[in-house]
C-alpha cells in the first residue's frame, strides 16, 4: 500500500472514496480486485470501508461525508464527533446528518444519511477537523431550532453549555449572525436568562402555561422578604404560607448558589412557608399535571382554588381533586 493510500484509511477511520483511491494511484481494477477478496467493502456508492464486518459511528460519519464531499457532518451528528473518542467510535444505527451548500440540489442521499442544505456553509464549518464538521454553537443552535418541544429545545441549548464546550453568549453570538432562525426571538429569551442569571422565560411560561390558562390564583410575583441571607424576592406567593420558586438551573450552578437557595427554603419553613421548585421540563414539557400537583399543594394550605382544564385531554380535572 502506498503512503498516499495508507495516510487516507488512517485519517478517516479506515473510509476511503473512489476519487482518493485513483489519486492515490490505484486503477479502477486494483478497486474491484480489493472488493472481490474482501479487503474493501462498499460503505456507500463510490466510498469504500477497509474491512467487512460492521462500521463504527465515526466509520459511518466519515462515509456520509466522503459520499456528499464537499461536506461536513451537522446536527446531532456534529455534536456526537465533537464528543471526541468512546461514544462515536461505537457501533450505530443512527442516521448520519451531513451538511452541504444549500445550492447542490440534485444531491440524493442513500439510506442511513440525511442530507441538509447551509446557507453561509464555508464560514459555520471547521473544513481542518476529522470529520470535517459545523461548528459547535451552529451545530448545537440547528438541533435546538429542530426540536419538537420548547423543553426539547432547552435540552438542546442545556447539554451544549454543560458540556463546557460553548457558552450561552457565544451561543447567543451564533443565533443573532443568523437571518433566519425558527424560535428565534424565545431562545434568545432562554439565553439571555442564563447570560444574566435570571429566569423571566421560565416565569413568564410559569404564567401563561400554568396559571393563566388553568385559572389559577393570582400570584404576588417578587414579593419582597426578609431572611438569614438578608432581602429576598419570591417567584410567586400565593397567601401567606405557599411559595413557587421557578428553577432555571439548566446550565451552570454552583454550590454556592444553591445553597442560598436551600437557605431561603429553610427559612420560609421556619416562618411556616411551604416552598416547591418547579423547573424547565415541569412547565414547558408537563404544565398541565404541573398545575394539577401545584392545585393540591394550593388546597392543602386552605387557599380557595377553582381551577379549570385548558382544553381536552388536560390533566386538570377540579372536581376529581376536590374530591
Amino acid at each position: 500500500m502506498n503512503l498516499e493510500l495508507h495516510q487516507h484509511l488512517s485519517r478517516q477511520a479506515g473510509v476511503i472514496s473512489r476519487r482518493q483511491a485513483i489519486e492515490a494511484g490505484l486503477s479502477p481494477h486494483d478497486i474491484r480486485r480489493l472488493l472481490r477478496r474482501r479487503e474493501w467493502a462498499n460503505a456507500h456508492p463510490g466510498v469504500y470501508v477497509s474491512h467487512t464486518g460492521p462500521m463504527t459511528w465515526l466509520q459511518r460519519a466519515w462515509a456520509g461525508v466522503l459520499f456528499s464531499w464537499p461536506a461536513v457532518l451537522c446536527h446531532a451528528s456534529a455534536l456526537r464527533a465533537w464528543d471526541g473518542p468512546g461514544q462515536r467510535d461505537q457501533v450505530s444505527r443512527e442516521v448520519i446528518h451531513v451538511g452541504v451548500d444549500r445550492r447542490r440540489t440534485t444531491l440524493v442521499a442513500p439510506p442511513g444519511i440525511t442530507v441538509h442544505h447551509l446557507v453561509r456553509l464555508e464560514h459555520r464549518a471547521l473544513w481542518n477537523l476529522s470529520p470535517p464538521r459545523l461548528r459547535y454553537e451552529e451545530a448545537a443552535l440547528d438541533v435546538a431550532a429542530e426540536a419538537e418541544t420548547e423543553f426539547a429545545a432547552i435540552a438542546a441549548l442545556a447539554k451544549a453549555c454543560q458540556s463546557r464546550r460553548t457558552t450561552a453568549p457565544r451561543l447567543s453570538d451564533s443565533l443573532a449572525a443568523r437571518a433566519r432562525m425558527p424560535r428565534r426571538v424565545w431562545l434568545q429569551g432562554v439565553l439571555r436568562d442564563v447570560s444574566d442569571g435570571t429566569c423571566s422565560v421560565l416565569e413568564h411560561g410559569y404564567l401563561t402555561l400554568v396559571e393563566r390558562p388553568h385559572r389559577l390564583p393570582t400570584a404576588d410575583r417578587q414579593k419582597r422578604a426578609s431572611s438569614s441571607t438578608g432581602v429576598v424576592y419570591r417567584d410567586a406567593a400565593y397567601g401567606e404560607t405557599c411559595l413557587v420558586e421557578l428553577d432555571g438551573r439548566l446550565f451552570h450552578d454552583s454550590a454556592t448558589q444553591r445553597d442560598a437557595d436551600f437557605e431561603r427554603d429553610l427559612d420560609a419553613a421556619v416562618n411556616g412557608r411551604s416552598t416547591t421548585r418547579i423547573s424547565w421540563g415541569q412547565v414547558f414539557d408537563r404544565p398541565c399535571s404541573t398545575t394539577a400537583k401545584v392545585v393540591q399543594i394550593l388546597l392543602a394550605h386552605g387557599i380557595d382554588c377553582s381551577p379549570r382544564p385548558c382544553g381536552p385531554g388536560c390533566a386538570v380535572d377540579y372536581p376529581g381533586l376536590a374530591a
